[in-house]
């Protein structure tokens, strides 16, 4: 274990030799792209199109390995599967949009028939090329889980550069999809085509997806756009907040897993990436200072205390903790006791005079109510 251990350290210090550097620098280009794209597809709730764009990308790759070989060409070289993989990708992205316009069929029902119509087609073609006489399915089963370990130095420095290009790609379009994702008819009222906006950023995530497949895998590929975004979401509420964080997280995760999988060679590439992008949703999940699981449990744990503190002194009484809180000190209230006082009061009155403007999901009498409730009363809030 130790001398895995050693591996993976030297590995991530990039002396684990040229090589893997470079493969897990194009890895960390890759997740940068993917965190980024991943934000604005989770926002706009495009999560499972880009599962369904992966999946289809399978017959793709398949499809152009036979071409190449009836055209006398290289079947194994990267562009030529890549290629293949982009067209049958936007195929399935343009099944799903025919199904759900021209059907009564929901979203999620048409991704789904998508998805698994594309991908059978895959498998069977898969298997028909394993029968050939050449006998050979040249390599194409890492694309399924990925393996990043079969690309070259020069094949992943240039996945690595492509996936750079859509990232600034994505970062030119930062305002315009931002309006898109929060307020669209604020959007097409600016003046902005939102249509285009829309397919703009689906055309970044399959080309991201299709950047992927060897190193993750199509089955995989969702997770690297999707597991940055949320763990993202738990530290911040701003787009620019998500969006940075999510590429950063991204990129962290993808040089990690790919570490990971360069000393594990039995390891999968998409998978170690995958494993390594979910660590760092648990560690968001439980430790964000916000949204984390460990705030939230004491907030509600305190949440009670305070508010018997607060009834406590707005009745004229000593409460234990008080001055703990800092709402009492030398007997008497202090500043920040009166305000909590004053929210407490607040809250009374939004109980009887506009019981409707009650907010959900704050603590009671403790948090402050939300503007919308303040005007109800005719207050600032104190």
């Amino acid at each position: 274990m130790t001398g895995a251990g050693d591996g993976l350290l030297e590995a991530l210090t990039f002396r684990a030799g040229y090589n893997t550097g470079v493969v897990m620098a194009g890895a960390a280009a890759l997740g940068a792209a993917a965190g980024g794209v991943g934000a604005f597809l989770l926002l706009r709730a495009r999560a499972m199109a880009v599962d369904a764009v992966g999946h289809a990308t399978l017959p793709g790759v398949v499809l152009a390995f036979i071409a190449a070989g009836v055209l006398g060409a290289e079947g194994r070289a990267l562009p030529v599967l890549l290629a293949g993989a982009a067209l049958t990708g936007i195929l399935g992205m343009m099944a799903v949009e025919a199904l759900t316009r021209s059907t009564r069929l929901a979203p999620d029902a048409a991704i789904a028939i998508a998805l698994s119509v594309f991908y059978a087609v895959g498998i069977v073609l898969l298997s028909w090329v394993q029968t050939l006489p050449a006998g050979s399915q040249g390599g194409l089963e890492s694309f399924i889980l990925g393996q990043a370990a079969a690309l070259s130095a020069a094949e992943a420095a240039g996945l690595g550069i492509a996936a750079l290009l859509a990232l600034g790609l994505l970062l030119a379009l930062f305002r315009p999809l931002g309006l898109l994702c929060f307020d669209e008819e604020h959007a097409r009222a600016g003046g902005w085509p939102a249509a285009r906006l829309d397919a703009a950023l689906l055309g970044l995530g399959v080309l991201v997806t299709v950047l992927g497949l060897q190193t993750v895998g199509l089955v995989l590929v969702v997770a690297l756009l999707i597991l940055p975004a949320v763990a993202a979401r738990f530290w911040s509420e701003r787009l620019a907040g998500i969006f940075w964080l999510s590429i950063g997280f991204g990129a962290g995760g993808a040089f990690l897993g790919a570490g990971a999988s360069s000393v594990w060679s039995r390891a999968p590439t998409g998978a170690s990436i995958v494993l390594a992008l979910g660590l760092l949703f648990v560690a968001s999940l439980l430790a964000a200072p916000r949204r984390g699981i460990v705030a939230e449990v004491l907030r509600r744990g305190t949440a009670g205390w305070r508010l018997r503190a607060a009834r406590a002194l707005q009745a004229g009484r000593s409460y234990p903790g008080a001055a703990l809180l800092g709402w009492r000190r030398n007997g008497r209230l202090t500043a920040r006791g009166a305000a909590a006082v004053a929210r407490l009061a607040l809250w009374d009155r939004c109980l009887v005079e506009a019981p409707e403007a009650l907010p959900t999901g704050l603590a009671w009498g403790i948090d402050p109510l939300p503007p919308e409730a303040l005007a109800l009363l005719g207050e600032r809030g104190p």
